[in-house]
């Protein structure tokens, strides 16, 4: 197997299983329905946004954090968000009192047994767009499908390789102890210029050389991103040098089997 072969299966499998679906779709219906009965008028909207709609969710044996943000939007306006963060988590306690919840700002997180679910809450914009929490006391402006559409636009014009090369560059920042926020790692990779590239190895290996840290960051972030970087320099020496089966076990160390 050559490292190309070997990335494309790794990509190929870092994908929801149908077991895996089938278990978040009844998931989803179930907090549907109950987020119903339970707010009624107070509740205009909600649904399933971020990852998993965009086709870059890992499996939970990828990536222990991988979730599903869905948002639920409120009819009243006027109070902090910290107001309807708590009504998410009185609403979590009656249906959901056997599984753990915490608040992650913006976010009321519902570990489930076999997904994680991150409940936002929102309100509608007068004309287009939602705010979201950004922190218990203030707003923030939000859009989710712009960003669908963004990707799939740049996934579609570069030969259908940013969606597969994004899940392997989100398994290793996973694997790393997570380095980059997960959403600011997928829309860096749509912001990026790729000249000349082809592969999946090659996509993957222009992200990990264009990932950057800044000054400030922990020492060791900036270890495991060097490592990463030092690794794809070994595996285009060793394809340089003819060296294919070398080539793959080191490739093997960015993106483990």
């Amino acid at each position: 197997m050559s490292v190309i072969s070997y990335l494309e299966n790794r990509a190929s499998g870092a994908v929801l299983s149908g077991d895996e679906e089938k278990s978040i779709n009844t998931s989803i219906a179930t907090i549907k329905s109950r987020l119903s009965n339970h707010f009624g008028a107070g509740v205009v909207e909600h649904f399933r946004f971020g990852s998993s709609t965009r086709g870059t969710i890992l499996p939970r044996s990828m990536d222990e954090n991988s979730d599903i943000d869905y948002m639920v939007v409120f009819s009243d306006s006027g109070y902090t968000p910290q107001t309807y963060l708590d009504r998410l988590k009185r609403f979590a306690d009656v249906y959901y009192s056997s599984s753990d919840i915490k608040q992650s700002s913006p976010s009321i997180v519902l570990q489930l047994n076999h997904i994680k679910f991150d409940l936002v809450p929102a309100l509608k914009q007068a004309y287009s767009g939602y705010r979201i929490p950004n922190g218990p006391n203030n707003w923030q402006d939000t859009n989710p499908n712009d960003f669908n559409a963004s990707l799939t636009a740049k996934n579609n014009a570069e030969a259908y390789k940013i969606k597969p090369a994004i899940r392997l560059i989100k398994f290793w920042n996973a694997q790393a102890g997570d380095i980059f926020d997960s959403y600011s790692l997928e829309k860096y990779v749509v912001g990026l210029t790729f000249y000349g590239v082809s592969n999946l190895r090659d996509y993957l290996f222009t992200i990990v050389d264009n990932l950057s840290l800044s000054y400030e960051q922990a020492q060791w972030r900036k270890d495991k991103l060097a490592r990463a970087k030092e690794i794809v320099a070994n595996v285009r020496g060793y394809e340089r040098d003819e060296m294919p089966v070398t080539a793959e076990a080191e490739v093997k160390k960015l993106i483990p089997q």
